[in-house]
Order: structure tokens, then sequence, then C-alpha cells
């Protein structure tokens, strides 16, 4: 079992990674590569010190939910993190790339929930009661990113890192889930214009829909349910990959307005 000390120091390598913008070494060294419970509980304490300095939950990601992403950071299963106020960037003006520090870039489809997910039994969390949970899907953007020097990670190093989170870009074109089918969808991601990466929905643990039923499940059962009106990024449609400012990205999701970002300094 990992020691308290270790758990508080990773998450303080993580946390001082950020603040000083010079990526840190892997985790993995002071919480091992299986103990899961460790790795999220190094997250909770990356967390909590940013929402000690005022920053707010407004929902959760769900990380390498497709085998593409998973086979570029060399990991076999998906998981979790939380999103925070903080990392909304949907303005619409250039993105500042400031505090990060090995951005990457993906497309996904995002949810916002209608009502909690929480039926008290994970067990009984189905795939037709998160998509009852499901007032709207949306096009969106991650910029994942990791504190961790040249993406050096193993699962518990992900884990631990905020499921390697940065910042998220939502589109404002949300549709009804009696529009839309989101494991149907197919998606493009181009930078300034040349398509970069591919794919379509049923690449997002077979449908976006079941990668939320996942992560209301793993929520359910580490004490913190999905709450109405959370915005859940569901995982990544194909490869993500990286950028430089100066970059336009483009996501277009079928069933959706393309999405467009741009990058700065």
């Amino acid at each position: 079992m990992t020691s308290d000390d270790a758990i508080r120091a990773a998450s303080q390598r993580l946390i001082r990674a950020q603040e000083t913008g010079e990526p840190c070494a892997p985790v993995r060294d002071l919480i091992g590569t299986d103990d899961l419970d460790a790795a999220y509980a190094v997250q909770m304490g990356v967390v909590e010190g940013r929402l000690a300095a005022g920053a707010t939950v407004v929902g959760r990601k769900i990380g390498a939910t497709s085998k593409a992403v998973q086979d570029q950071l060399g990991v076999d299963q998906p998981d979790f993190g939380y999103l925070l106020h903080d990392m909304d960037v949907s303005h619409g003006g250039p993105i500042s790339m400031a505090g990060l520090l090995q951005p990457r870039v993906e497309a996904e489809v995002a949810f916002v929930l209608s009502h909690d997910v929480d039926p008290g039994d994970p067990e009984d969390i189905t795939l037709e009661a998160v998509r009852e949970a499901v007032e709207v899907a949306l096009p969106a953007l991650e910029i994942v990113d990791s504190r961790i020097a040249g993406w050096d990670i193993g699962f518990t190093d992900t884990v631990a890192d905020c499921a390697s989170s940065g910042l998220y870009v939502v589109g404002a074109d949300a549709r009804p889930l009696s529009e839309l089918e989101p494991r149907d969808v197919d998606m493009t991601l181009a930078i300034n214009g040349e398509v970069r990466s591919s794919g379509n929905g049923a690449a997002c643990l077979g449908d976006p829909l079941e990668a939320l039923r996942w992560l209301a499940v793993q929520a359910a059962r580490f004490g913190d349910p999905l709450r109405k009106g959370h915005l859940v990024l569901s995982g990544a449609l194909g490869p993500f990959v990286p950028f430089a400012p100066g970059d336009e990205v483009l996501a277009t999701i079928s069933g959706f307005a393309p999405l467009r970002a741009t990058f700065t300094d």
C-alpha cells in the first residue's frame, strides 16, 4: 500500500511542475505502477490545491478511450480527471499557450448533464440511464498536457497527473441526442488546413455514451457522482497531435458545426 507521505510527495511534484513550467520526473517511483487508488489520491491532492486557490469543478474528462490514444500513451485502459472552470478557453479569441508545458490537441464529443447520475449502486448505471441524463451533446477540443517530462508516462502517472489534462474548448452548436447518435459521428482534425487526425464515435470505447457510462460508474465508486450541469469530455475520437503558437486548429465532427481555435504564445 502506498504511504500517505508518498502520495503527498507525488502531488507536490506535479504541482511544482505546473507552477514552474518545468516538466518533472514520473511519479511512479513514489506510487508504483498498479496502485490506482494511490494514483487517484495524488490527482485529488493536485485538484484540491487548485480548488483552494479558487478554482471550481465544472465537470469531468475521460482519457485514453481510443485505441489510437492508448497506443500513443502506452496504456491499455481509460482514466478520468476533473474539469475546472479555469480550464475552459471557449471564448472564441486566440488562446494563450502560457502555462502549457507539452500540449497536444484532440477532438471529441462533450455532454452536458440534465440531472445527477447517482442511483446508489454503481452497478445500476446503464447505457440507457446515462443517455437519459444527457441534456445536449457538443463538439469539443481538448488540449491535453503532461507535467511529466517527455510524456514518459505509465498509467499511474497519467492518472495522477489529472488524466493529462490542460485546457478545453467547447462549441456552441448543442444537439439533443434525438438529433445525433454519438457513436455514428465522423471526425477530422486539421492544423493550418492540413488534416492531422481522423476517427469516429465508435473509436471512443465503442460509443461516447459507453464512455460516459464507464465514467459514471467510476465516479460513483469513488464517492463523487456526476452531477446536474456537469460538462463531460467523453474522450478522443482519433489520435492527438502536437501544435504550436500561431496554429489554427479546425475540428469537423459530423452533425455539428465545425469548431475552430487559434493559439498564441
